[in-house]
């Protein structure tokens, strides 16, 4: 214990503590830990929380006050406060390095009185899941804030060191506490309260020891930056053959598409997938690795086939029934909107069919009631099982439908067009190559994300003859992953 955590017993100024932390990862329990533990160890404590409006939109808020008996003069009662203020918070804790920027952000972490403790882990917001491009908050800038902020920041992969001792974050977060030697208690006295609570003690206790340790080490082992994902029997011979014929930088890449492709379609599609990169495979390491991971992603385009059958998964009942803590005695309803366009319906059929429906008039008009609204489909039922998985069975005849057809046609151009630049403007088929994540989902979002990419082909021409040709191919697929109406593209295009 520190001097300065021994003279919190007898201080007479509360220890103020906020922790943030998701909903279902263990935060009031952190809590509760947190208000016996000082109980049962000479202090007043209380508790408070805020709860967020919705999982992202607003973390709960868990504050305590803990005020040591001693210094309470016979007779009186301390105030306790019932939220954070910023610039009076001695501990911070956050479930999530989200939430850590979240922390900073309200000014409750201060360079001269704050133990930051923050699991560096993201689960993704919704701002940053919705965006037309990359929309990830950049975790090097949080973690460095956290360190620039704190009087002294912990951070690791909490949520990793849960999850392998079978618990929640909550316990691994507690181990970091009380490694950080930030309150005036020892291990023991946080471990005999987690032996108290008396639900889960083995695998809090083990997340709790894996938290400690993690604190205590200057760094935890570094984890590979691209693991090898590992192959089954039935992919091994294309494994040997990106072992082969491709750079040995390229392979986590290409393995893990295989194995994306193989599920999506069958192992001749893995097959093909590696064919179709054979004119890279002397090319810059860099291009040859983006071409590779962009073209495993267009080639498993979404379609009403995929949907359905992502939808369909035995792991995706055990998942959402897992979410929700589903009980023996209790029936789960997943229930789905689902607004499939006519173009939708086209694509999924033979591509002559597929051209015929969409080119004439009376076969729309004949389909097109059936699609102008939504439907409610409940995959939970017999009914609604059944109705998508005969949709999720039509696989075997994707090859042959209006959409595949349509896009590994445009995929054909896409691969030509870096392969023709590679030898001479290495750079600028580079950013070629990173203009399909322009292409994306389905409906008016795929249609929309086609054209931007069209018009920026379009341009590679004078592109190609400029000083800073793929400095400006970047900007322009900036600009038309940032704003959705297409005004920002507007405005750079009238410039090139």
């Amino acid at each position: 214990m520190t001097p300065r955590a021994q003279g919190e017993r007898s201080s007479g100024r509360a220890i103020t503590i906020a922790i943030l932390a998701m909903g279902g990862e263990g935060g009031g329990v952190l809590a509760d830990w947190l208000v016996d533990l000082a109980e049962s160890n000479g202090f007043v404590a209380q508790t408070t929380s805020v709860p967020g409006v919705a999982q992202r939109t607003g973390a709960t808020i868990y504050y305590l006050e803990l005020f040591p008996a001693a210094a309470i003069p016979a007779g009186a009662q301390p105030v306790l406060g019932l939220s954070p203020v910023p610039g009076e918070v001695d501990i911070v804790i956050a479930s999530e390095l989200m939430e850590a920027g979240r922390a900073l952000q309200r000014g409750l972490v201060t360079a001269d009185r704050t133990t930051f403790i923050a699991s560096t882990h993201r689960v993704y917001s919704m701002t940053e899941r919705t965006a037309m491009g990359d929309g990830r908050v950049d975790s090097d800038k949080l973690l460095a804030g956290g360190r620039a902020a704190a009087r002294r920041f912990v951070s690791a992969d909490f949520g990793l060191l849960a999850e392998r001792a079978g618990s929640l974050i909550g316990p691994a977060l507690y181990g970091a506490l009380a490694a950080s030697d930030a309150l005036p208690f020892s291990r023991a006295q946080f471990e005999d309260t987690v032996r108290r609570a008396g639900v889960g003690v083995n695998a809090s206790l083990q997340a709790f020891g894996a938290g400690y340790d993690a604190a205590t080490q200057a760094s935890l082992p570094a984890e590979p930056e691209k693991p090898v994902p590992a192959v089954g029997p039935r992919l091994a011979a294309l494994a040997q053959r990106i072992a082969l014929e491709f750079p040995a930088a390229a392979r986590p890449t290409l393995q893990a598409a295989i194995l994306r492709l193989a599920d999506y379609q069958d192992v001749a599609y893995a097959q093909h997938y590696l064919e179709l990169l054979q004119p890279l495979r002397a090319a810059r390491a860099d291009l040859l690795d983006e071409t590779a991971r962009h073209l495993a992603l267009w080639m498993s385009y979404e379609d009403t086939i995929r949907v359905a059958d992502l939808k369909t998964r035995r792991s995706r009942f055990q998942r959402v029934g897992g979410e929700v803590k589903l009980a023996g005695d209790q029936q789960l309803d997943i229930n789905e909107f689902m607004h499939p366009r006519l173009e939708e319906i086209a694509d999924t059929l033979p591509a002559p069919v597929g051209r015929w429906l969409l080119a004439t008039r009376w076969a729309r008009s004949c389909v097109e009631p059936f699609t102008r609204k939504g439907r409610i489909v409940r995959t939970s039922s017999i009914r609604g099982y059944l109705l998508l998985y005969a949709i999720a069975s039509l696989r075997g005849m994707r090859r042959r439908s209006l959409r595949f057809q349509v896009e590994h046609e445009r995929i054909g151009q896409w691969l030509a067009t870096v392969a023709r630049l590679a030898g001479t403007h290495p750079e600028l088929a580079l950013e070629v190559a990173r203009s399909q994540r322009l292409i994306k989902g389905y409906g008016d979002t795929h249609a929309r994300g086609w054209g931007n990419y069209q018009r920026l082909v379009a341009v590679l021409p004078r592109l190609q003859a400029a000083p800073h040709g793929a400095q400006q191919l970047r900007d322009l697929s900036q600009a038309a992953l940032a704003d959705d109406t297409g005004q920002a593209l507007e405005k750079l295009l009238a410039a090139a």
